[in-house]
């Protein structure tokens, strides 16, 4: 991340007993100790402050002009204030760590330095860290790495965004403060995993391509790629024996003959959960659908060499926002070749899914601590702790629907902001005495039966399923440490859809001409060079057969409180040749209500 020693073992604990207990006002201390700490990590102190606030980049005491909404305007001091870094908002708060005051306290200071931040000059941008300080015990951070004004929430997650003073000592600690000082994209954990998916990506696709050539069908190297790579991101997050997979697949090399028994044994004993002979070691109850009809592909040893490749990686650090985008790529022929090309970032999906779910939920959230705050006022302890868990409940009610979800990318970055604030709100219970342990969490907490998704696509559907599982599971495992989910681990929710989003039927036919043959028309997706002007034309020679839909019908969604996505748009020009005039025909009967000029979106 950057070239910075960490401190010496005697420096840090000097600093800790210099510190710790110290006492004294926020304002008479809150300066020394944060340049103290700078030293301490051998970074840059903050420079006088200049009559020009405009000018200054890392200053105590930043003004700004806080606009409010009845038209006034009020002068405010950041305490201290990293361009393109962070704002800093310190205070000495007098309560135990464990008392509720004290968590309210570092709450209002959050408020505060959040709205600094909306009050500094547009050209100047948000920085992507927000931090708050109690001098001389804790350090909570805060992080919105797109900068776009959403909500800043802890990092790197709600059980791990809070540095107590003792906690300088850890190496990684240390390396993510001078991150935050020095360099702080390079903690931004989405792009971290965007680079690993990549590359991911890439191996899985060359493992497919092989398996291709010796003859194996498409969607039968699709189900066995799936079941492998869930089986390397189980043993890199402890679902399975660390290790052990990898290992496996080390020793399988040498006797490739029995690589189908081993992992058919293997796969069996994660459906049902048991006693696995080849990892010699208890497995978890998976269930779900993941591991069900299993048939493995018998592979050689060039090719579980590339199965070892992929294993090798850190499965814990993928990106789903974006990995079943590109495992649809890497699995499917058709589009193989677009596996390095544009994907929807997650920015984008971010402005979506912010405005539309996150934001009024979290608008919702602070009504409700406001809310439990003035019956903790009122002594009404057993009220306050009610409105939180009634506010839980409702968390894990809403529904989420993409109807053409693809590999659910934007219902992925929804569960992962639900996820965050859940975080955030079990913290409050458990900071009102009132948490809640893993057996009363089950069935009550955020997980994938929330995020519903409609896909045409099977290949595309099934990735989705598993998208959002690698997802939950990834921010269990933030949230909660080394504590297995309950078991099942994997739950047949059956929330992603393989259907028409649009259109309903009984079945389909074949259209046939007068001489009882079918009739064909351009598969719509096929295209050649044109010999006269280079550009991509219609491929005419690859046809298929027209269709005709019997009994077509409006497809009828599932309820949701919510719908968010990004699906494919077909002008009406395009419709018939891109879909066939069957589909189209059956559109058209169906939906009379719209004219024939309206584009499809679907």
């Amino acid at each position: 991340m950057n070239d910075i020693a960490n401190p010496t073992q005697s420096a840090i604990d000097a600093f800790i007993d210099r510190w710790q207990d110290t006492g004294g006002r926020e304002r008479a201390n809150y300066q020394l100790f944060l340049t103290e700490l700078c030293q301490l990590l051998d970074l840059p102190g903050p420079q006088p402050a200049s009559d020009q606030p405009d000018d200054d980049k890392y200053v105590f005491e930043h003004r700004v002009d806080i606009r409010h909404p009845d038209g006034s305007q009020s002068r405010g001091y950041i305490d201290l204030y990293k361009r393109g870094h962070f704002v800093l908002e310190a205070k000495r708060v007098t309560e135990d760590h464990a008392s509720s005051r004290w968590d309210k306290a570092m709450l209002r200071a959050a408020a505060q330095a959040d709205a600094y931040i909306r009050a500094l000059p547009a050209e100047e941008g948000r920085p992507p860290f927000l931090i708050t300080c109690d001098v001389g015990k804790t350090i909570e951070v805060y992080a919105e790495f797109t900068r776009s004004g959403a909500t800043y929430v802890p990092f790197p997650d709600p059980r791990t965004h809070r540095i107590h003073l003792e906690d300088l000592r850890e190496p990684d600690i240390q390396q993510r403060l001078i991150g935050i000082w020095t360099n702080p994209d390079s903690l931004d954990p989405n792009k971290r995993a965007a680079r690993v998916t990549r590359e991911l990506s890439k191996t899985l696709a060359g493992l497919a391509k092989a398996m291709e050539k010796d003859g194996y069908e498409v969607e039968r190297v699709a189900h066995f790629i799936k079941r492998c790579l869930f089986t390397m991101f189980a043993e890199d997050v402890d679902l399975l024996p660390k290790g052990e997979f990898t290992a496996l697949l080390e020793r399988l090399k040498d006797t490739p003959d029995n690589f189908t028994d081993a992992l058919r044994s293997l796969w069996e004993t994660m459906h049902t959960g048991g006693y696995s002979g080849v990892l010699n070691a208890k497995i978890l109850h998976f269930n779900g659908t993941l591991f069900q009809d299993i048939n493995p592909i018998p592979l050689n040893k060039e090719q579980i060499n590339l199965l070892i490749d992929a294993a090798r990686h850190d499965w814990s650090e993928v990106e789903p926002a974006i990995f079943g985008t590109l495992l649809e790529r890497a699995l499917d022929p058709d589009v193989r070749h677009k596996l390095g090309a544009h994907y929807t970032p997650r920015a984008y999906v971010e402005r979506l899914v912010m405005p539309t779910v996150i934001d009024p939920l979290r608008d919702e959230w602070k009504t409700v601590q406001a809310a439990a705050a003035a019956l903790e006022a009122q002594d009404k302890h057993d009220k306050a702790v009610q409105e939180i868990r009634d506010f839980h409940r409702k968390l894990c009610e809403i529904r989420v629907l993409d109807p053409a979800c693809g590999s659910a990318n934007f219902l992925y970055v929804t569960l992962e902001h639900m996820k965050r604030l859940e975080g955030e709100v079990l913290n409050t219970l458990a900071d009102l005495g009132a948490g809640q342990n893993l057996l009363e969490m089950q069935g009550n907490t955020v997980d994938p039966h929330q995020f519903l998704g409609i896909e045409i696509n099977p290949r595309a559907a099934a990735i989705a399923e598993m998208v959002l599982w690698i997802g939950y599971l990834q921010w269990h495992f933030r949230t909660h440490g080394h504590i297995n989910p309950p078991q099942p681990v994997l739950k047949a929710f059956k929330n992603i859809e393989c259907r028409d989003a649009v259109l309903d039927y009984d079945r389909w036919e074949y259209k046939m001409d007068e001489s009882g043959r079918p009739v064909m028309r351009w598969d719509g997706k096929t295209y050649k060079k044109s010999p006269t002007t280079g550009e991509d034309i219609p491929d005419e020679s690859a046809q298929v057969p027209e269709e005709v839909y019997l009994n077509p019908r409006k497809a009828e969604w599932p309820e949701a409180d919510f719908v968010v996505g990004n699906p494919p748009f077909i002008g009406a020009k395009r419709m018939k040749t891109a879909l066939g005039h069957g589909y189209v025909d059956a559109l058209r009967t169906t939906w009379k209500e719209l004219p024939e000029s309206c584009d499809l979106v679907m």
